[in-house]
C-alpha cells in the first residue's frame, strides 16, 4: 500500500507541473485584464502611466512563464502568493473556505453512496419488477437533470413554498456566531442536492453489479445450499457486486468538485466556489494556480482511494502489482 501511494505521489509531480503551467498559459491568453479587475471602477479614470505602474506592482507585466516559475519556486517554500482580487494571502483564502467545501462534499458523497447502494440492491433483487423499473427510471431522470436546476427547484420547494429549510448561507441572518446546529440545518439542502446529482451513477452501477453477481454460479450455489436470501444477498452478491462501484469513486471526484462549485454558488455556501469564480474573472494567477493544484490533488487522491479499496476488497488484486 505504501509503495503504491509512493508511486502515485511521484506521478503527481509532473502532473501538477503541467497543470499549473497550463493554468498560467490560459490565464495569460484570457481577455480579462487583471489590472482593471484589481482597480475596479477607478481604472476607468486612470491614465496609462498609472495602469502600467499598477501592472508592474502586481507582477503581471512579465511573461506567464516567468510568473509561473516565480510562483512555483515560492510555493515550494510554502508561499502561495497573494490574491489580488480578494486582497488576502492565498493560504488564508483557501484555509477559510476549504473546510466548508470539504464538509459539503463529504456529507453529499456519503449520502449518495449509502442511498445509491440501498436503491441499487433493491432494484437488483427482482429485475424487471415494479421497484426495479421505478428506481431505474428515477435514476435516468436525475442523471439528465442539471445540478443547478435541481438546486433551484429545491430552493423553490423547500425554502419558498414549504419554508422548512433555509435557502442558503451558513447561519441564520441575525446570528453573530457559527454553531453546529445552524450548520447542520443549512447544509441539508446543498448537500442533498449535491448527493442527488451523484445518486444515479451509484444506483445504476450497484444495480448492474449486484444483478450480475446474483446470476453467478457461486451465488446460485449458495442458494442451492439452502442459505437465506438475505444472507446470499448481503454476504455473497453484495460484496462481489460492489467491486465495480469502487472504481467509480475516483472517477466521480471531478464531477463532484464541479457540482459542488455550482451548488455553493446557488446556496451561497462559503466554500471555494466564490473564490474560484472571482479568481477566474480577475485572472488572479496565484489563486487560480493554487485552486487548480487543490482540485488536481483531489482527483489524484480519489483515484488512489479507488485503487486501494479495490485491492482490499478483491483478493484477486495485489496492491504491489498495481
Amino acid at each position: 500500500m505504501a509503495r503504491l501511494a509512493g508511486r502515485r505521489a511521484l506521478f503527481a509531480v509532473p502532473v501538477v507541473l503541467v497543470v499549473t503551467f497550463g493554468v498560467f498559459a490560459i490565464a495569460a491568453a484570457s481577455p480579462f485584464d487583471p489590472v482593471k479587475a484589481y482597480a475596479g471602477t477607478a481604472a476607468l479614470g486612470a491614465d496609462q502611466e498609472t495602469l502600467d505602474r499598477l501592472r508592474e506592482n502586481l507582477g503581471v507585466d512579465q511573461s506567464f512563464v516567468v510568473r509561473w516559475w516565480h510562483w512555483l519556486t515560492d510555493a515550494l517554500t510554502g508561499d502561495l502568493g497573494h490574491s489580488s482580487v480578494l486582497r488576502q494571502p492565498v493560504t488564508q483564502v483557501i484555509g477559510e473556505r476549504l473546510v466548508w467545501s470539504a464538509l459539503l462534499c463529504a456529507v453529499a458523497f456519503a449520502v449518495a453512496v449509502t442511498v445509491g447502494t440501498l436503491l441499487g440492491v433493491l432494484a437488483a433483487r427482482r429485475p424487471g419488477s415494479m421497484p426495479d423499473r421505478a428506481i431505474t427510471s428515477l435514476a435516468y431522470t436525475l442523471e439528465a437533470a442539471p445540478v443547478f436546476w435541481i438546486a433551484l427547484l429545491a430552493v423553490w420547494l423547500f425554502a419558498l413554498q414549504w419554508d422548512v429549510l433555509p435557502a442558503g448561507g451558513l447561519t441564520d441572518t441575525a446570528s453573530e456566531q457559527v454553531t453546529a446546529g445552524q450548520v447542520a440545518g443549512h447544509i441539508v439542502l446543498p448537500a442533498g442536492v449535491l448527493a442527488v446529482s451523484q445518486l444515479p451513477w451509484f444506483t445504476l452501477y450497484v444495480r448492474q453489479g449486484v444483478g450480475d453477481a446474483l446470476a453467478e454460479d457461486p451465488v446460485r450455489g449458495a442458494r442451492a445450499r439452502g442459505l437465506r436470501e438475505r444472507t446470499v444477498l448481503l454476504q455473497h452478491a453484495l460484496r462481489s457486486g460492489l467491486l465495480p462501484v469502487l472504481t467509480l469513486i475516483g472517477s466521480r471526484v471531478p464531477e463532484l468538485i464541479t457540482g459542488a462549485l455550482l451548488v455553493e454558488s446557488v446556496f451561497s455556501w462559503p466554500g471555494i466556489a466564490a473564490a474560484t469564480v472571482e479568481a477566474a474573472t480577475a485572472v488572479d494567477f496565484p489563486l487560480l494556480a493554487a485552486l487548480t493544484v487543490l482540485a488536481t490533488a483531489a482527483v489524484l487522491a480519489g483515484n488512489l482511494l479507488a485503487d486501494l479499496l479495490y485491492g482490499l476488497f478483491d483478493p484477486r488484486v495485489k496492491l504491489n502489482e498495481m
